[in-house]
């Protein structure tokens, strides 16, 4: 940590010493026996219920002080929001010794975390708050909190809006920012109503390995790492997707993991290379089974969060009522190009995308090329949910072909506000078929293409013992949050996104010694 010390840091140090001077452990080990939170004693006190609030506990971070001499009113800020707190100097030290008034409760900082004991009252402003008995000091703060704006009310109005403090502190943005916890509460809500909605319905939440020692399920750079004990290198895990696919071979109807997964790749308002996706396989259904059961887990989500089906999402009135939307990749093309790319080769789809003007790399193939050409003039025009199905053999090596259209598979993606949001398959489970469509990955990957898969000769070992008719999605966790918190980017729904080193600032103090 930085050792250059701010002004009101070196008092704050300073009051810490002299803490400890008279006695007093800033830092105390003891449980302290929280018995009330904010929020719930302001919803449930009044003239009938007193009696139940004659003897309070709480416990929280200083926000604001008002020091009225032998009167401090002082408003902490615990999980459920703020609440204040009547502290007087004759009630805090009812005897001749008065020193822990002042050498603590005159002392305090904000940001320092104080408990106290005490009764429920209502002041002549109409304010419900707690009188207080006793109050320990539970943490010493040593660095100020930024400075925020607060109404009478003690919401803030005018929030830090910096994203290079926010993110980089985002302990101190979750102290500052109260809807910036809210987002976080609303992102755990939501997985746990994913979660309960595929419990509900038999599925099996599993783990399976992030070291992985083929980076297989999807097309995308890995991160390189090494296993001394083996000496081997191992791969960050870009996709859990094979080896729910070997549980379904084993025996298991229904498997689904909410999967940490990293792919070295560029950062923006959507990418980070670390990010949450929930996968799940199914035996016994197909792309279409998939659709309708994503309308309907979209469906429950954003009613449980929000009550409605209709969300604002910055500017737009997304609505997630089922049915969503359904149309080919090669048909969304043509309807924004006017060109049909349907029967082109890779020559004919290099000159599509230089008429339009989109620069590619010599050595992707056809798909890439298809998939480039979708990105640049279709995908962000799909603002309410639509799935993008249909989609061209060389697009995907781990999915069944079109049960009625040569040289299509039984895929879709699904588009939210212009961003993919959920990729799905009817899962390719002949082994003959998968080894010839990893063979033409690892042509890709001989021209250059470092997104190309690798061949898992144990995925298609798995595969030759038989894999039961499969369907199964990918579903990006991070971008979901966002649509169903209304930010705008992925970096608002991490707590700790990926950021560059902070100029000037060593996390290790030996550092800045040298």
């Amino acid at each position: 940590m930085s050792q250059h010390l701010s002004e009101q840091e070196i008092i704050r140090r300073e009051k810490l010493t002299q803490l400890r001077t008279h006695g007093i452990d800033p830092y105390p080990a003891p449980l302290y026996p929280v018995s009330h939170f904010s929020a719930s004693i302001k919803a449930g006190f009044s003239e009938a219920t007193q009696e139940d609030y004659k003897n309070v506990c709480v416990a929280g971070r200083i926000m604001s002080i008002n020091d009225k001499g032998k009167v401090f009113f002082v408003k902490i800020q615990d999980r459920e929001g703020l609440i204040q707190l009547y502290v007087r100097k004759d009630d805090i030290c009812p005897g001749e010794d008065k020193s822990l008034f002042d050498h603590v409760v005159k002392q305090l900082d904000l940001g320092d975390i104080i408990g106290v004991t005490g009764f429920v009252f209502v002041t002549k402003t109409g304010e419900t708050s707690v009188h207080a008995q006793t109050l320990t000091l539970l943490t010493k703060s040593l660095k100020p909190l930024p400075v925020v704006k607060r109404d009478d009310q003690g919401n803030v109005y005018d929030a830090v809006t910096d994203p290079e403090f926010r993110y980089r502190q985002r302990y101190a943005d979750l102290i500052i920012n109260p809807d910036v916890k809210h987002t976080f509460l609303q992102r755990t809500r939501m997985i746990n109503t994913i979660r309960q909605f595929l419990n509900e319905q038999g599925a099996l939440e599993v783990d399976t390995p992030v070291l992985q020692s083929i980076p297989g399920g999807a097309a995308a750079r890995p991160f390189i790492t090494h296993h001394n004990t083996l000496d081997i290198p191992l791969y960050l895990r870009i996709a859990n997707e094979l080896y729910l696919k070997r549980l379904i071979v084993g025996g298991f109807d229904w498997v689904y993991e909410f999967s940490r997964n990293f792919r070295n790749e560029g950062m923006d308002r959507t990418h980070n290379p670390e990010f949450t996706i929930l996968e799940w396989y199914t035996a016994y259904k197909d792309y279409y089974w998939m659709m309708e059961t994503t309308e309907q887990l979209f469906e429950k989500i954003a009613v449980e969060l929000h009550g409605t089906t209709d969300l604002q999402v910055g500017d737009k009135t997304i609505s997630f009522k089922a049915p969503f939307k359904r149309i080919s990749i090669f048909e969304a093309i043509q309807e924004n190009t006017g060109i049909d790319i349907s029967q082109m080769d890779e020559e004919g789809l290099r000159a599509v995308c230089k008429q339009l003007h989109i620069d590619v790399p010599g050595n992707i193939g056809k798909g890439k090329l298809i998939d480039e050409i979708f990105g640049a003039t279709s995908e962000h025009t799909f603002i309410q949910p639509t799935f993008i199905i249909d989609y061209p053999v060389e697009m995907s090596p781990l999915t069944k072909k079109h049960r009625s259209k040569a040289g299509l598979v039984e895929r879709f993606e699904l588009m939210v506000n212009g961003k993919e949001i959920a990729n799905a398959y009817t899962e390719l489970n002949d082994p003959i078929d998968q080894l010839e469509r990893f063979e033409e990955q690892t042509r890709l990957m001989e021209r250059g293409d470092d997104e190309a898969m690798f061949i898992d000769y144990d995925f298609l070992r798995a595969l030759e013992y038989g894999m039961p008719p499969t369907s199964g999605i990918g579903i990006g966790i991070d971008r979901l949050c966002m649509l169903m918190t209304n930010q705008a980017s992925i970096q608002d729904v991490l707590l700790f996104p990926q950021m560059r080193p902070e100029k000037g600032f060593s996390e290790n103090p030996a550092e800045e010694t040298k």
